[in-house]
């Protein structure tokens, strides 16, 4: 089997290199690309040729647009990644039958009422980045190739930039936090999509009625708020020096941001549990093991 996987260097993309590896040829591209072919959503059409120069027989697309809110004024770079590059890469997948993996994100939808949402339910994202996620979703489905679509949340991983690493530092540095306790999902690591994004790969090559949208997420719910006093906690536990003595809840009116935030990023993760026959965890499992890592102990 071969994989193209693009976007090898992001969080999730540097945990693929590792879970795909077993799986045959992978050929990992980010924005610099390598040789000849081209790694970079910027460049739409240089991407399709790569996919069809390679001709794989599976691409995961592990790249994005995600800085949420300088996509507020940074719209057209935002949706050619998100939107128009998507729909390149799946109109190549479509063209020499290959399996398209693509993350998506709660942003899709806007984030009302206290129930987890599911795969069928409405989109209306929020902000600019919901929305161009949105679109390059209705495009890999309009493009009718085989695909899996995975929405996920709050990623973290002991690579690049995200709100565990952030935590830890500022606990280090800081007598006192304030922290937004009105947004409620679930914190999933890179490592545990990746795993189970590997997993998927297989089963729905072997059974492409497994195609379709799922949510990727870890189990269990928090708020930022509680997500960083488990962090913390976990922090104390290990021996860790931190500086903080007082953290304050505060509601998200109270941090304002170019780009609204949905107060709901549940995600109902039923659906691609009961198809791959995966078990995932509660957030906490995860959350444990990669503070263990980025502190060294």
């Amino acid at each position: 089997m071969k994989i193209l996987l693009l976007g090898k260097n992001g969080q999730v993309g540097w945990e693929l290199q590792r879970s795909l590896a077993p799986l045959g040829e992978v050929i990992s591209l980010d924005r610099n690309g390598l040789d000849q072919w081209c790694g970079d959503l910027s460049q739409p059409d240089q991407v399709y040729q790569t996919i069809l120069d390679i001709s794989p027989d599976v691409v995961v697309n592990a790249s994005a647009y995600t800085a949420v809110d300088l996509a507020e004024t940074e719209k057209n770079a935002a949706d050619m990644v998100n939107h128009r590059a998507v729909q390149k890469i799946a109109e190549a997948c479509a063209q020499i039958k290959a399996l398209l993996l693509h993350y998506s994100t709660d942003y899709v939808f806007d984030g009302d009422g206290t129930s987890a949402f599911t795969e069928s339910d409405l989109l209306k994202p929020l902000n600019v980045y919901g929305q161009t996620k949105a679109l390059g979703e209705q495009a890999i489905q309009n493009a009718q190739c085989n695909y899996l679509i995975f929405r996920t949340s709050w990623v973290f991983a002991q690579k690049g930039k995200n709100f565990l690493k952030t935590m830890l530092a500022l606990a280090q540095q800081r007598e006192e936090l304030s922290i937004i306790d009105d947004q409620i999902g679930a914190p999933t690591s890179a490592e545990l999509i990746a795993d189970v994004s590997a997993h998927a790969i297989i089963h729905t090559l072997r059974d492409p009625s497994k195609t379709g949208i799922y949510h990727l997420v870890a189990s269990g719910e928090t708020s930022w708020f509680e997500y960083a006093n488990y962090i913390f906690q976990q922090a104390q536990n290990l021996g860790a020096d931190l500086a903080l003595k007082k953290v304050n809840a505060i509601p998200t009116k109270a941090y304002p941001t170019p780009a609204k935030r949905p107060h709901n990023s549940r995600l109902n993760n039923q659906k691609i549990q009961h198809t791959f026959q995966v078990c995932l965890p509660d957030w906490k499992l995860h959350v444990q093991r990669t503070v263990i890592e980025v502190l060294g102990k």
